[in-house]
């Protein structure tokens, strides 16, 4: 069973993919808004909210053939729109790729690059303390055997401030979602597969022609942000200008593109500037019409 939300009766489908272990839910007012004008569909990837998942390999191509089963049983027939934030950018990429005829236009929050394995060749000493991949595939693995209140006093669910103006159920929702077991069996294949899924995703010479936005995180407020953590400037720098790179050569998925750095944004650009997210996807749209 997947688990999926759809808003709106009228005017071009939009389809967004969260990134790795995000909710949909995160996206609610910008879906509010979208949806008067569009018709709006998102999904949980299996292991995600209500979706289940079984021992299959989650990669991106599982997302490409979920997107598509998805649109036969919702009978979406015409090109879509879609929006892939982080990893669902990844998903995005290939699923474009692969059926360039079943998109209308694209935009890419903060994508995953197809060169992402760049970023491991960066030497941050303290950045790879906590965040390289071996450290998170061995995080997920011990959270994943875990019962839900074990993980209530491990991962402490909180929401951002910025969350906290969408309807109470749907805060309680992000909150019961950061606590399934489940989630983290879903990111541990995720992470397991993704450097090699980028690798088949860059070896699809397919050209695309649609509209394309690229959004990207403004590096020095991000910059700032890892300050606070404690994190030394110098490696922040370094990873946050090569991040910039990556996201810069993703407008070659497509002849028709436009790139925006967005200020004053982290990596979840969808929840630090909603604005630009409507205003990109509404542009996108006008395009289409």
């Amino acid at each position: 069973m997947i688990e999926v939300l759809r808003k709106g009766h009228k005017g071009k489908t939009i389809i967004i993919l969260p990134g790795m272990g995000c909710s949909f839910d995160e996206w609610h007012n910008i879906t509010e808004t979208l949806s008067e004008t569009n018709r709006v569909v998102m999904f949980h990837r299996p292991g995600l909210g209500e979706s289940e998942i079984g021992n299959e390999v989650r990669n991106t191509e599982a997302v490409v053939k979920e997107l598509l089963d998805l649109m036969s049983v919702l009978e979406i027939t015409e090109p879509i729109i879609l929006v892939g934030h982080s990893y669902g950018g990844l998903c995005a990429q290939h699923f474009a790729k692969c059926h360039p005829q079943k998109v209308a236009g694209i935009v890419l929050v903060d994508s995953t690059s197809v060169d992402l394995q760049e970023l491991d060749e960066l030497d941050l000493p303290v950045l790879d303390e906590d965040e390289t991949d071996e450290v998170w595939l061995e995080k997920c693995k011990s959270y994943s055997s875990m019962e839900q209140e074990q993980l209530r006093k491990i991962v402490n669910p909180t929401l951002s401030e910025k969350l906290k103006s969408i309807p109470k159920e749907i805060q309680q929702r992000l909150l019961e979602f950061q606590i399934r077991p489940s989630l983290y069996k879903a990111m541990y294949s995720e992470i397991s597969n993704w450097k090699q899924d980028a690798v088949v995703i860059k070896s699809l010479e397919t050209t695309i022609n649609v509209p394309l936005i690229v959004l990207g995180r403004d590096k020095e407020f991000s910059i700032k942000l890892g300050k606070q953590g404690e994190l030394p400037e110098e490696e922040l720098r370094i990873f946050e200008e090569k991040w910039q790179e990556l996201i810069r050569r993703q407008r070659n998925l497509s002849n028709n593109n436009k790139i925006v750095f967005v200020e004053c944004s982290s990596h979840a650009i969808h929840i630090d500037r909603p604005d630009i997210i409507i205003q990109s996807i509404s542009e996108i749209v006008k395009k289409c019409t």
